[in-house]
């Protein structure tokens, strides 16, 4: 497989970092011709313990995908999982996204885009791309009609029609060789969508996603995830265990306090004012100032914390290599 991982992925799997930030070796590689057969994820007992790298809610079900095509379900709050009866594709999963607690959508590696309507069970391939290993690595729906998924090289999906046609929405400039990777995609509390990029940028929707702003946050690292908190608060988080923060809709951002320099994979508003960050390097962060700044932790056995939901009793499910477990707080 040619070196365009999610650069999570890149980095808990032990590749090269600048293979999906520009470096010449990725260029070539994504040039090159690759080959994928089409064949369903596999269903077994291993798919517990497979590294999960994003998880969201099905109305009260938790959904999370990963490598292999692995999707796992919990409908007891994270406590137990089980596989879904059926995935069309066996490669990487990065992102899951659900606009009611049926309709869902999974995105990842080849471009893949997957479309569920009871709530993971079963999903069917909407989209793939075998020309080019272009992964996508977030993807959001804010109806059942109209979503939007993002990924490699200022990839941008568009669609209006519940995932059966996408559009390509230009978000670089004109010319540009090798535009900014786009990592997270979120809504605001006022409705405008954000976007989490690499080079310290956050693109910035208010009307719709027809026209995208591309903010300089001051930081010059990558932002792997974002999030917005109820008072409209906005957070994006990633390399070197980097918070960032607006309180004006994302037009000034001021870096937060944060006590590990471990890089951040996942953030999750769990109540009012508290926030969960978790990271490579087995951290956990906590905020309860609407993450002005935070506390945290460091498993002793440094396992890589690779997604997180809020599960039972505003606990939060983590996941990492070796699947799903609930957070101590």
């Amino acid at each position: 497989m040619p070196k365009t991982l999610h650069t999570k992925l890149a980095l808990l799997s032990g590749a090269a970092f600048l293979a999906c930030t520009g470096h010449p070796a990725a260029t070539a590689a994504a040039a090159s011709t690759p080959t994928l057969t089409i064949a369903p994820a596999l269903i077994n007992t291993a798919a517990l313990h497979t590294r999960m790298l994003a998880a969201a809610h099905a109305g009260a079900r938790i959904v999370a995908v990963g490598d292999h095509g692995v999707v796992l379900l919990s409908d007891d709050g994270g406590k137990t999982f089980r596989q879904s009866q059926q995935v069309p594709i066996a490669s990487t999963l990065t992102a899951v996204s659900f606009a009611d607690a049926h309709t869902g959508w999974a995105v990842g590696h080849w471009g893949a885009i997957l479309k569920t309507t009871d709530g993971g069970e079963h999903w069917s391939l909407q989209r793939h791309d075998t020309s080019v290993d272009q992964p996508l690595f977030s993807v959001y729906f804010r109806t059942p009609e109209e979503g939007w998924a993002v990924g490699l090289w200022s990839l941008m999906l568009h669609t209006t029609d519940g995932g059966a046609t996408w559009s390509t929405v230009p978000v670089s400039p004109p010319g540009a060789k090798l535009a900014r990777n786009l990592y997270a995609i979120f809504a605001g509390a006022n409705g405008a969508l954000y976007v989490a990029c690499e080079q310290g940028r956050v693109l910035r929707s208010s009307d719709d996603g027809k026209t995208w702003d591309s903010i300089d946050t001051g930081y010059a690292g990558s932002f792997w995830t974002g999030a917005a908190l109820e008072d409209g608060t906005l957070l994006v988080a990633g390399l070197r265990g980097t918070v960032y923060r607006s309180t004006d809709g994302g037009t000034h951002w001021q870096p937060a306090k944060t006590p590990f320099k471990s890089s951040v994979t996942a953030l999750v508003a769990v109540a009012e004012r508290s926030v969960v960050a978790v990271g490579l390097d087995g951290i956990s962060m906590s905020s309860r100032d609407d993450g002005a700044s935070f506390t945290g932790r460091q498993r002793p056995d440094r396992t890589a914390l690779t997604a997180a939901v809020v599960g039972a009793g505003r606990s939060v499910v983590v996941f990492s290599a070796n699947g799903p477990e609930v957070l101590a707080r």
